[in-house]
């Protein structure tokens, strides 16, 4: 990849919750002349920003540090794999007893990891802000076939492990069908 399409980590410098307004004598805020505040973020983009900076943060913890422009799925996957400490979901290894029940009936010593739905999320913010942040689509680590076959792993082991087949959910169609009897008694009236 050439230097022209070098990835920046950050979005600005003015994190959430600060703000770029100057003080005024009196100690009240005061906006400079010709600017405005910085527009409120959705909650998606807060924490699509938030995301990759995590990312960002935990590329340059790496011995040796790894640039954005220089990641790939192998350190996406390792990322995905860190989070797991922080997970939340009580996921049953096969030797348990409760593998494959959906309501447990007590407490075992399975780990907790990220549920599925969390990492999809994820990926598809990271997904999102690579681009933003000037990465090529073609060279996009996050959309990689090796993070689908990840999650869709990961998808099915959890499935597994509370006994719940994964069922992918049917669109909605919006078929609109006129209530024949109802334009017959407005006709006739």
């Amino acid at each position: 990849m050439s230097s022209d399409h070098q990835i920046k980590l950050g979005i600005s410098e003015i994190g959430e919750g600060s703000s770029s307004r100057g003080v005024g004598v009196g100690g009240g805020a005061t906006i400079p002349s010709g600017s405005q505040p910085p527009p409120q973020l959705s909650r998606y983009e807060s924490q699509k920003r938030r995301d990759w900076n995590t990312f960002g943060q935990y590329l340059k913890n790496q011995r040796p540090p790894v640039a954005l422009s220089h990641s790939n799925y192998g350190h996406v996957l390792d990322f995905l794999r860190y989070l797991d400490q922080f997970g939340k979901t009580k996921v049953h290894l096969q030797g348990c007893v409760f593998y494959g029940h959906s309501d447990p009936a007590g407490p075992c010593t399975c780990p907790l990891r990220q549920a599925w739905g969390s990492l999809d999320a994820l990926i598809g913010r990271l997904r999102a802000a690579y681009e933003e942040n000037g990465g090529l689509p073609e060279m996009n680590p996050f959309a990689s076939s090796a993070i689908r076959v990840y999650l869709r792993e990961i998808r099915d082991s959890q499935a597994k492990a509370r006994g719940i087949p994964y069922k992918k959910k049917k669109k909605k169609r919006n078929n609109i069908i006129p209530n024949v009897k109802a334009n017959k008694e407005t006709s006739n009236t």
